[in-house]
């Protein structure tokens, strides 16, 4: 008997677009994107820019940039794209000059100099702000071809999720939410020969 039905054929009826997440599919073995979950932040004909946030790794902020007040903020690696850069998400909007709106109450960027100073007066702290090394890029219609090719699907993601501390295990979470068949791709084993 032939089944007519594909397990590992994603079902995306989301399109991706600002504040929706790409959740990798399980045989994604790329070092950045293995089992990633990432936040859109910008989605246009140009391409898409995003931030992977379960990839937190251990360090502070003020063990990277010099002259950095403490804080115990989530620095994760936001993806491939010039590693060597900082870049955050925050909760304080226009507060932050030149922050764009991702979703509501998410930002993106903004004055780094102002969030400085905002650290060092107690007005922002690790709850508002999260930090990422590098990200996530795709040329027009590059992202597009990766979903036609079943390397992710789309889903929602609250703020408060965003800005929540997240692991490797985010990835189980948020693909058993949508449903059976998603709850086959969170229970296959990460290394099929070890099963």
């Amino acid at each position: 008997m032939q089944i007519h039905y594909d397990f590992f054929q994603s079902e995306n009826t989301l399109l991706p677009q600002k504040g929706r997440i790409l959740i990798s599919e399980p045989f994604l073995m790329d070092n950045y994107f293995k089992r990633s979950i990432v936040l859109i932040t910008e989605h246009s004909e140009e391409g898409t820019v995003g931030f992977v946030l379960n990839k937190p790794v251990n360090m502070k902020v003020h063990e990277i940039i010099t002259d950095f007040p403490a804080i115990d903020a989530i620095v994760s690696l936001g993806g491939p794209v010039q590693t060597n850069t900082l870049h955050y998400i925050h909760t304080l909007g226009d507060i932050i000059p030149n922050s764009m709106k991702v979703i509501e109450n998410i930002y993106w960027g903004g004055e780094f100099d102002v969030i400085k100073r905002l650290l060092e007066s107690g007005s922002l702290n690790n709850e508002n702000i999260r930090f990422f090394l590098g990200y996530s890029g795709w040329q027009s219609n590059q992202l597009e071809d990766e979903l036609n090719d079943n390397a992710w699907v789309v889903a929602d993601i609250s703020p408060d999720e965003i800005m929540s501390p997240m692991n490797k295990y985010f990835w189980n979470i948020a693909l058993n939410r949508l449903g059976k068949k998603y709850q086959m791709w969170a229970n296959f084993p990460e290394n099929p020969q070890n099963n």
